[in-house]
C-alpha cells in the first residue's frame, strides 16, 4: 500500500471528500489480525474513525473485512436462520426469553452473546448462574444444538470475527467505544457470522444504556439497519426504553428466575410487551404469508401450554446445565420507600452501578461475577407507594462494605412525587 494511499491520512481529510476503499480497509483489518500492521497503526486508525465518522459504504466494508478475519457457521441448505442482538441495558433479558420462545414457535435461533460490560449486564453473565451451564461452544456443537433443539444461547468462537476481538481491546483501551461505524461493524460481523435470513436489533436508549439519547440511539439504529440491509440480510430495528430497569429483577440469577416466571406466563407487562413485539416481527419476517394475529395465538399457545420453557429446559440441558440446582440468593433485605407519593423514576445507572458494586457485574475484564447478588423490585415506576413500604428486595454480598455502598446507590436511585407518574412505552421505534 503507498503512503499516499494509507487510510489514516485519507479518513482525516475525509471532509475533502475522500472516502477509503474496500481493498484499504480490507488491507489494514488482514494486516492487523496477521499482526503485519502494529498496533499503533490501527489505534491512529480507530481514533480517526471516532473524530471523522465514516460513510455507509465505508462503514459496510469494514464490517465485511472484520466478517471475513474469520469463519462463519455452516447450515444445511434448507434451514432458515433467524437472529436476534441487543444493544444492552440494565435488567435485559429479553433473549433469555425471546430465544427459546421462538424456537417453541418454530424458527431457527442460535445466538451469539456476551458478557456484561458497564453498567449492562450480560447473557452469558446470566446463564452462568446456572450450575455446570457451558457458555463455550464449538461449530458443530452449535449446530448440533440448533439442529436437535432449535436454539441456543452461548458465546462466539474464536474463529468468529477475530479482527473484532482485537480492535475491541484497543477500543477500550483508547476510548473510541462510542462510535457509531465502530459499534456497527462489530455488532453486524458477529451477527453475520450467524448467517441469519432475517435480523432484529433492540438498540437500548435512556441512562441504563450505551446511548442515552434518542437522537444517538436512533443515528445507531439506522446505520445498523441501512448495513445490515446493504449486506444482504433483512434487517428490522426496534428502539426501545431504558430510562428505567427492564422487568422486576437485576442481577444473574434473579434474572434467571424472572425470565422462567415470564416463559410460564408470568412475566412483568413491559418486558413481555417488548419480548412479543419482537418475537411477532421475526415470525412474520420468517413467515410472511401468516396473518398478524395468527401469529399472536401461536406465540401465546407457547407461552400457555408450556412448549416456551420447555424449550429452555430443553438448551439448558444440551448446553450441560443442571435448573433443578439453580439457586435463590438467601441473604436479602427489603428497602422501603422514603415517603408517600408516586414512584417518578428509578435510575437504572444507579441500580447498574449497585450491581458492580456487590460483584454482580465487573469492574475490570479479569474479574469474577457474582450470581447470587441483585435486586427486585416489589415496586415500580408509576406506582403508588407508603412511608415505609417496601419497594426494593436486595440480594447482597458477604461485604458489608460493598453492601452498604449498593444500598445507597439503590436508595439513591428512586425518585417520589405527590403526582401521579406514568412510565414511558417500552418500544419508542421500529425501523424497518
Amino acid at each position: 500500500m503507498k503512503s499516499s494511499d494509507h487510510p489514516i491520512q485519507i479518513i482525516s481529510r475525509k471532509r475533502d471528500g475522500h472516502e477509503l476503499t474496500d481493498h484499504q480497509i480490507r488491507s489494514m483489518i488482514t494486516g492487523f489480525v496477521d499482526g503485519s500492521i502494529p498496533e499503533y497503526q490501527m489505534t491512529a486508525l480507530a481514533m480517526a474513525i471516532y473524530f471523522q465518522g465514516m460513510s455507509l459504504k465505508e462503514t459496510a466494508s469494514l464490517t465485511v473485512a472484520m466478517l471475513e478475519s474469520g469463519d462463519r457457521l455452516q447450515w444445511p441448505a434448507e434451514t432458515k436462520i433467524t437472529s436476534k442482538h441487543s444493544t444492552g441495558g440494565v435488567g435485559d433479558k429479553v433473549s433469555l426469553i425471546l430465544v427459546p420462545l421462538l424456537a417453541a414457535c418454530g424458527l431457527k435461533t442460535p445466538k451469539l452473546s456476551g458478557r456484561g460490560l458497564g453498567i449492562t449486564g450480560g447473557t452469558l453473565d446470566k446463564l452462568e448462574s446456572i450450575p455446570g451451564l457451558q457458555t463455550s461452544l464449538s461449530s458443530s456443537q452449535i449446530t448440533d444444538a440448533i439442529e436437535s433443539v432449535g436454539c441456543c444461547i452461548c458465546s462466539a468462537t474464536d474463529d468468529i470475527a477475530p479482527a473484532d476481538k482485537k480492535l475491541y481491546a484497543l477500543r477500550d483501551a483508547t476510548g473510541t467505544v462510542p462510535s457509531i461505524p465502530l459499534i456497527t461493524s462489530s455488532i453486524l460481523s458477529k451477527k453475520l457470522a450467524e448467517q441469519p435470513d432475517c435480523l432484529l436489533l433492540d438498540v437500548k436508549c435512556g441512562k441504563g444504556a450505551f446511548m442515552k439519547t434518542t437522537e444517538h440511539a436512533t443515528e445507531l439504529a439506522h446505520t445498523l439497519l441501512q448495513t445490515g440491509n446493504r449486506l444482504g440480510v433483512p434487517t428490522e430495528c426496534v428502539i426501545s426504553d431504558m430510562s428505567q430497569p427492564l422487568g422486576r429483577a437485576v442481577g444473574n440469577s434473579v434474572e434467571i428466575h424472572e425470565a422462567i416466571d415470564a416463559l410460564q406466563g408470568k412475566g412483568d407487562t413491559r418486558l413481555i410487551e417488548l419480548v412479543l413485539h419482537m418475537a411477532t416481527h421475526l415470525i412474520s419476517k420468517q413467515h410472511p404469508e401468516r396473518f398478524k394475529t395468527e401469529i399472536q395465538a401461536h406465540i401465546q399457545h407457547a407461552i400457555q401450554s408450556g412448549e416456551a420453557f420447555t424449550k429452555f429446559e430443553e438448551m439448558i440441558r444440551f448446553q450441560g446445565g443442571d435448573l433443578a440446582a439453580l439457586s435463590t440468593p438467601e441473604k436479602k433485605v427489603k428497602l422501603c420507600a422514603p415517603r408517600d407519593g408516586y414512584i417518578k423514576a428509578i435510575d437504572p445507572e444507579k441500580i447498574g452501578l449497585a450491581i458492580i458494586e456487590m460483584g454482580g457485574g465487573r469492574k475490570t475484564k479479569e474479574q469474577t461475577v457474582d450470581h447470587a447478588v441483585g435486586c427486585t423490585f416489589l415496586k415500580q415506576v408509576g406506582d403508588k407507594v407508603s412511608h415505609d413500604e417496601e419497594w426494593v428486595e436486595v440480594a447482597y454480598p458477604e461485604s458489608e462494605a460493598q453492601k452498604a455502598k449498593a444500598i445507597e446507590y439503590i436508595s439513591q436511585s428512586i425518585t417520589i412525587t405527590s403526582e401521579i407518574s406514568t412510565p414511558p412505552p417500552v418500544i419508542t421505534q421500529t425501523l424497518s
